[in-house]
């Protein structure tokens, strides 16, 4: 039997038990509205006495081995996220397997979008653009072309206010309301749109403290967990400078990454790295092809009390040189951007973390356009994908006072 037939049984199996399980529930309550019950004792222990749950751990392991080194982009790594759905015992041990995307080099789960990316190499990635909608879509690419049909990552909308405009960010394309279980973060601009401050809705370490201008969100009490706050922490400044040079100068752009200490570009620094997202209701979502991770923990090694007493990680653009036959500014994308555009950047630690070494010059994020409303960002250690993916979107926002 392949490992697919496989996965597909296990998802039969448990799906019996599931269906089973409500049209006991459906004859149990009358004629009333139909209600969705937590799995009792019965049906738990059903689960458990599985044949699938019963393997012996050293054969599990194996299998679960095998099928996580087989699979290395999406689709095809679906069948990872099914494996840790199984049961109990088969997500701890799925668990311990998948390393984080800075090991790894590999998106699994929902909270690998907030943990850093890899060390070695970039992750490659484009953003689509809806202009009717003011929506914008965030993919991660299956193949090494710049842009294919992707695997969907993260989505966020414009909201325009009078002193102010929001890019809302959530989990789910199709909802990207700030109520919303899937909602992430966000980013805020000032009136001139010169500067821009990125939210986590989730603690980015232990004991980070929540922004004064909104303590939580407003939703409706059952969709929070009572033990964990949930709210604005701001995570990253972005602030765009003057352009001196007129029309023909490129952005100028900082980046002070509040959650990062500046050590963390430096070999063996280390950044802050989420275990978990603290809303329960993100694990009954049906429509995030992800499932999350187990731990509710948040690396100790990188607390508070290291970001604090370390200077916060710097990001700059790169500074492009002008090419005389071209007559315009240029960087090296590296073939990734195909488009001249006064929103293509690359990001590299500033000098002001340190003497400028080998390490800061590498670069730590980079956008550039690619078609009329295709755009492509690539991304490493220490940020991640939703950080990222907030700093972009700066990118799109009218500069009154910089163009």
């Amino acid at each position: 039997m392949s490992f697919r037939s496989l996965i597909q049984e296990m998802r039969d199996e448990f799906g019996s038990i599931s269906r089973h399980s409500l049209r006991s529930r459906s004859h149990r309550g009358g004629g009333g509205a139909p209600r969705v019950a937590a799995v009792g004792p019965a049906e738990a222990a059903a689960m458990q006495q599985s044949c699938w749950a019963q393997l012996p751990p050293e054969l599990l392991r194996e299998v679960l081995v095998r099928i996580e080194e087989s699979e290395a982009l999406w689709p095809s790594r679906r069948d990872v996220v099914a494996c840790a759905g199984v049961c109990r015992s088969w997500r701890g041990i799925t668990k311990e397997i998948v390393r984080v995307p800075e090991a790894s080099g590999k998106l699994t789960f929902p909270i690998s979008l907030k943990q850093p990316g890899p060390r070695d190499g970039t992750l490659k990635c484009f953003i689509r653009r809806n202009r009717t909608t003011q929506t914008y879509y965030l993919y991660i690419g299956l193949t090494e072309a710049l842009a294919d049909d992707g695997k969907f990552l993260l989505a966020a909308r414009k909201c325009r206010k009078p002193t102010c405009t929001d890019y809302l960010i959530s989990l789910d394309m199709s909802d990207m309301s700030k109520g919303s279980n899937t909602y992430i973060g966000k980013l805020r601009s000032n009136f001139l749109g010169t500067k821009f401050t990125v939210y986590d809705a989730h603690p980015p370490y232990d004991g980070a403290v929540v922004s004064k201008s909104r303590s939580a969100r407003v939703v409706g009490l059952n969709q929070v967990s009572p033990r964990v706050p949930a709210g604005n922490y701001p995570v990253s400044h972005i602030s765009y400078e003057l352009n001196v040079l007129g029309a023909r100068g490129p952005r100028r752009m900082n980046c002070i990454m509040d959650s990062i200490p500046a050590s963390a570009v430096q070999e063996g620094g280390k950044a802050p790295t989420q275990t978990e997202f603290p809303l329960s209701g993100l694990d009954s979502f049906p429509s995030i092809s992800f499932f999350r991770s187990k731990s509710a923990r948040i690396d100790s090694a990188t607390s508070q009390l290291s970001t604090q007493k370390e200077e916060k990680l710097v990001l700059k653009n790169k500074s492009p040189r002008w090419h005389e036959q071209l007559q315009c500014w240029c960087l090296n994308f590296r073939g990734r951007v195909t488009v001249a555009s006064v929103k293509n950047f690359q990001l590299v630690a500033s000098d002001e973390n340190g003497p400028t070494n080998q390490e800061q010059d590498k670069v730590i994020l980079q956008f550039g356009k690619i078609g009329k409303d295709l755009f492509t960002m690539d991304y490493r250690y220490p940020i991640s994908a939703f950080q990222s993916f907030a700093i972009c979107l700066s990118s799109f926002d009218t500069k009154i006072a910089c163009e």
